[in-house]
């Protein structure tokens, strides 16, 4: 059986260093190209299996199965043109987009196959199911809480994986989360609205990534937490997502598709 052809995009990066060293230990993967920006000092440098370092990322994904990325907005938008174009099926973990940049996903998945979620964790996915059930339990009388924590290097905030959860909760509620959110607390705030979502971030280290969502009602409250130990986590989950892309036609699915969760 033919191997499942990776490009790795910001392959210099934190994320890319561990996709490149992990698509290296599958046996059915395997390294076709890996991409940095073009002013990177790291260009010409070979990043595993004989793959030098290239910003030409027409070049890297002719012949290419999928591109694995883990960037910026701005870069994986760009991406995702040439990969609709060239049709190179995506998997991606970029968090921070806004609505209309997640409506762009959708239109290229017309053309090719796209795996998008805030958080490729086998894990953390879990965690979203196990949210859909808690909150239809917990649904009166329990003020929910989402708290998350990661490294100082980590540009946006809430994380995409915090603002995930915050939305399975509110969309089992029945409540938009646009309008119920909390982002923030300083000074005289009054009461706590019953029908709000509060998110609390901390920034700090190298925090690889820590989540909690806290139920509170009167007498107890429950925590659904998970914590991250290694970046390999979300890597072993995006390569999961690749191998089910190859299976599978065009259109934008997430990590509850990969794994049979709905």
């Amino acid at each position: 059986m033919a191997k499942i052809k990776i490009v790795v995009a910001g392959c210099g990066g934190r994320m890319g260093k561990t996709l490149l060293e992990c698509v290296a230990k599958a046996d059915d993967l395997v390294l076709h190209g890996a991409l940095e920006h073009g002013g990177s000092a790291l260009l010409g440098n070979v990043a595993a299996e004989g793959v030098k370092i290239a910003a030409d990322i027409d070049a890297a994904l002719q012949g290419a199965d999928v591109l694995i990325d883990f960037t910026r907005p701005e870069g994986t938008l760009q991406h995702l043109e040439i990969c609709r174009k060239l049709k190179v099926n995506m998997v991606i973990g970029t968090t921070g987009l806004n609505a209309q940049q997640k409506a762009q996903l959708g239109a290229a998945a017309q053309d090719i196959g796209i795996v998008f979620a805030p958080n490729m964790s086998v894990g953390v996915n879990l965690v979203f199911k196990l949210l859909e059930t808690a909150s239809r339990v917990l649904s009166e009388g329990y003020d929910i809480e989402i708290i998350e924590a990661h490294h100082r290097h980590k540009v946006d905030a809430p994380s995409g994986t915090a603002l995930g959860m915050g939305e399975v909760v509110a969309r089992t509620l029945g409540r938009d989360l646009s309008k119920v959110a909390v982002y923030g607390r300083e000074g005289v705030t009054g009461e706590r609205a019953p029908s709000t979502i509060g998110f609390a971030t901390v920034r700090g280290g190298d925090i690889v990534g820590d989540h909690t969502v806290l139920f509170a009602g009167t007498g107890e409250r429950i925590e659904i937490t998970h914590k991250a130990a290694s970046r390999a986590t979300f890597a072993l989950g995006a390569l999961r997502a690749a191998r089910f892309l190859a299976g599978h036609p065009a259109g934008l699915y997430d990590m509850q598709d990969v794994l049979g969760l709905k």
